[in-house]
């Protein structure tokens, strides 16, 4: 430790060690306007024969949106940004693929509770309508030996909160761990929050990628 005079001390860093990244992309509004729009009209005739939300309500679609030509433009901008998160991460693989992508259309008093997706590498939304008081999302610390000992905070900070909230927009992807924990606050608006969300895994894990990333030194086939 440093006297208070830091006469003693050669120097001092800190070393950010095991860090959590999560990926936002904000696309132009050239882009993302017109693709809204298409996806809220493919949404509209997916529930137009349903009655219409009540508060504390919600739509989840089928997990196929990936495959809809309504969403071609967004299903290039989500696997453009996972390869550039691959390239960032500086990770091998031979392919990947969307393993589901599904809308989330929640009504006002609407709250998602925090939860992962298992069975996948990453994890993602993407915002086609959200308003103020329906505008976050929160990820909480997956480190839960954080918890033991937690003394109250002189100034909250990432350094030191146990949680995240994160502030969303039309036209905003944001790509993360799937084991990452997170949470949807209440919909505090009077309009409906509009987010499509997807899970993406590599195409060869169950053949090639989850086998043993080692090799033993003695063999057991006859030689």
């Amino acid at each position: 430790m440093a006297d208070e005079s830091g006469l003693a001390v050669a120097k001092t860093e800190v070393v950010r060690l095991f860090p959590t990244f999560v990926w936002k992309t904000e696309l132009k509004a050239e882009v993302y306007e017109p693709m809204n729009k298409t996806i809220k009209t493919k949404l509209c005739e997916a529930t137009a024969s349903l009655p219409a939300l009540a508060p504390g309500e919600k739509w989840q679609t089928s997990q196929e949106l990936h495959t809809l030509e309504e969403f071609s433009a967004l299903t290039s901008y989500i696997n453009a940004s996972v390869k550039a998160i691959f390239d960032f991460l500086k990770i091998t693989y031979e392919s990947f693929f969307i393993t589901g992508c599904w809308a989330n259309i929640s009504a006002k008093g609407v709250r998602h509770k925090t939860h992962t997706h298992p069975n996948n590498f990453l994890s993602g939304v993407y915002y086609v309508q959200v308003a103020k008081g329906a505008n976050t999302i929160t990820f909480e610390d997956p480190r839960p030996q954080t918890y033991i000992i937690a003394p109250a905070p002189t100034e909250r900070s990432l350094e030191n909160a146990d949680s995240n909230i994160m502030s969303v927009k039309e036209g905003m992807l944001v790509v993360f761990p799937a084991w990452l924990p997170h949470s949807v606050d209440v919909n505090k608006s009077d309009q409906e929050r509009i987010s499509i969300s997807f899970n993406v895994m590599f195409s060869s894990f169950g053949e090639k990628m989850s086998k043993p990333q080692w090799t033993g030194n003695v063999s057991v086939r006859p030689t």
